[in-house]
């Protein structure tokens, strides 16, 4: 007799929901900003990664608007075909200036930029080495490249140079590819040292800068920037929908790069330009950051006033490293982690948990931003003070 081919789907989740693993979406009412309305209440947010405070911001909204009543909703159709405009030119101008990068090109999504761009320089005859934190689209992308690819432990650089030593000479081409904040632990990659193997060894370099851009570095271009890396020749991939305040991706690097992106990377042949409100609202977003440094500053002063008061009301938290907007307190358990969240909704903080297979051991992530007020950090940390 014939079973149904989807009962699987049914023990799945009931699998997902004994592991404390099942995930649902909260919906936020109103503008995006350092609080939001959760639930019917006003709640501190504390989840976002919209680092600058722009998501929100009404020029961004404008441009959108004015590009929206000049070119429409849509763009219609893939950029080879109907949906190329000026404005995604400027867009690209801009970050490839930002960037430091002689050219720069703009996917719809951050995550399309890393299939793009990894599946179009990597093949069955390659090697990819990729840390084990990495973001799921650079994961994705390596597999789907059919390239080798090898996990290191998160930042050895130790063991990267040794798989380098055994592993190099057997490929044609080898990529490295590493986020440059990782964002579920707010840790920045050993950015020097990972140039220096890849010039070693003849290898390239993807580093994913999705939050770091806007961020880190003298002009908030990101991780590259913050350590003098301009310079190297680099793949540098990153997304306009966190600090920038947007939607889409981008690729900055050289101009032969880019050139050969254009005519290999599948999922920007194939797929349909970004819309003109989200490039102009990107493209505001970068004005903004260059004519607005004291906003990338405000973040770090609230992260290292959350810091203070951490180390001096909170000294047994468990916090991970980090040297990013991005701070997360360790957790014994998912449902602890699914517990702690809910008090602190209960208390007027929005600060989700993060579980596996996300991430290897449960947390609680905050997310610091340049319009959080202190009275907002010090909600959080009286919150957090009950619980601890």
């Amino acid at each position: 007799m014939a079973t149904d081919p989807y009962d699987w789907i049914e023990q799945s989740l009931a699998t997902i929901h004994r592991a404390d693993w099942y995930r649902s979406v909260k919906t936020i009412h109103g503008l995006p900003g350092a609080t939001v309305q959760l639930e019917g209440r006003e709640v501190i947010n504390f989840a976002s990664n919209d680092y600058l405070g722009l998501a929100g911001d009404d020029r961004l909204i404008q441009a959108a608007i004015a590009a929206t009543k000049e070119f429409g909703t849509g763009s219609t159709g893939s950029r080879l075909l109907s949906g190329h405009r000026e404005l995604h030119r400027e867009l690209e101008s801009a970050i490839a200036s930002l960037k430091q990068t002689e050219s720069a090109l703009v996917f719809s999504s951050g995550y399309l930029a890393n299939l793009g761009a990894i599946t179009a320089i990597v093949g069955k005859r390659d090697l990819i080495l990729s840390d084990q934190y990495n973001h799921s689209s650079l994961k994705n992308g390596a597999i789907l490249s059919g390239a080798t690819v090898i996990d290191y432990p998160h930042c050895d650089v130790e063991t990267l140079k040794s798989q380098l030593e055994k592993q190099r000479l057997r490929y044609r081409r080898c990529l490295i590819l590493t986020d440059s904040v990782f964002s579920m632990d707010g840790d920045l990659c050993p950015l020097p040292t990972l140039v220096e193997l890849a010039e070693q060894f003849s290898c390239m370099l993807l580093v994913d800068e999705a939050h770091a851009t806007g961020v880190l570095g003298a002009t908030g271009a990101g991780c590259v920037e913050h350590f003098g890396c301009t310079k190297h020749q680099l793949i540098e991939v990153g997304t306009l929908s966190k600090a920038l305040g947007s939607l889409g991706g981008y690729v900055a690097g050289s101009t032969a790069l880019i050139d050969f992106l254009r005519n290999r990377a599948t999922s920007w042949i194939y797929t349909t330009a970004l819309t003109p409100a989200d490039t102009a609202a990107a493209l505001s977003a970068i004005n903004i950051l260059q004519q607005e440094p004291e906003r990338r500053q405000q973040v770090w002063r609230n992260v290292d006033y959350l810091r203070q008061l951490i180390a001096q009301q909170l000294p047994n938290l468990k916090l991970l490293p980090s040297e990013s907007p991005i701070l997360c307190f360790q957790l014994e358990s998912a449902a602890e982690a699914l517990s702690v969240a809910q008090q602190l909704k209960k208390s007027g903080i929005f600060a989700p948990a993060i579980r596996p297979p996300t991430v290897p051991t449960s947390r609680i992530r905050i997310s610091i931003m340049a319009t959080h007020e202190l009275a907002h950090i010090e909600r959080l940390v009286e919150a957090m003070s009950y619980i601890n």
